[in-house]
């Protein structure tokens, strides 16, 4: 995994710490990093400090962390394409940013004061989100890649889907 990740990043990230959709899909789509960043976060707490890969990793983590600071809304979410704020908020990405900010912080990853304050903004975004029936909703659907910025705008916003019901989930347990 740890060599897979090392691939990844050297292939697909790019110098402002986000990942294109794929190479031919020069766009950052949301849950696509949301992927990344979760993947990062969950294999950095598993993966032993003396590993080869380790440090190639953990870098890759911060730049991209460091990178989604200064793309968080107001509302504390992200967008459904990171970096192009006429697209809308979405909550797969903003909650998989949101849990790796948190378990960063926990483990002592990420500056305490300033990746605490923007995983608490997360937060309070994704809740309000929170439909009465407890779904999440503006989850986007399903995305495959696309070399068209107009695909990602028009993507259906899906009430209750697992891909952001789950990552919401992760919070909650990062936060508990």
């Amino acid at each position: 995994a740890a060599t897979e990740m090392v691939f990844y990043l050297h292939e697909l990230q790019k110098e402002n710490g986000l990942f294109y959709h794929a190479p031919d899909a020069p766009f950052f789509w949301g849950r696509g990093n949301g992927w990344m960043a979760a993947g990062m976060t969950e294999l950095l707490r598993v993966l032993p400090k003396n590993n080869t890969n380790y440090k190639a990793i953990m870098n890759g983590y911060k730049k991209m962390m460091g990178s989604l600071l200064k793309y968080q809304s107001e509302n504390g979410m992200w967008r459904q394409l990171v970096d192009d704020p006429a697209f809308w908020p979405e909550t797969s990405c903003s909650a998989m940013f949101t849990f790796a900010m948190i378990t960063g912080v926990k483990n002592g990853w990420l500056d305490k004061k300033t990746y605490s304050k923007a995983a608490r903004k997360g937060w309070l975004g994704l809740i309000s989100y929170n439909n009465e029936n407890n779904e999440i909703t503006a989850v986007c659907e399903g995305t495959g890649k696309k070399n068209d910025r107009q695909y990602y705008m028009d993507r259906k916003h899906i009430t209750g889907d697992f891909h952001g019901q789950a990552p919401v989930l992760w919070c909650a347990s990062a936060l508990l």
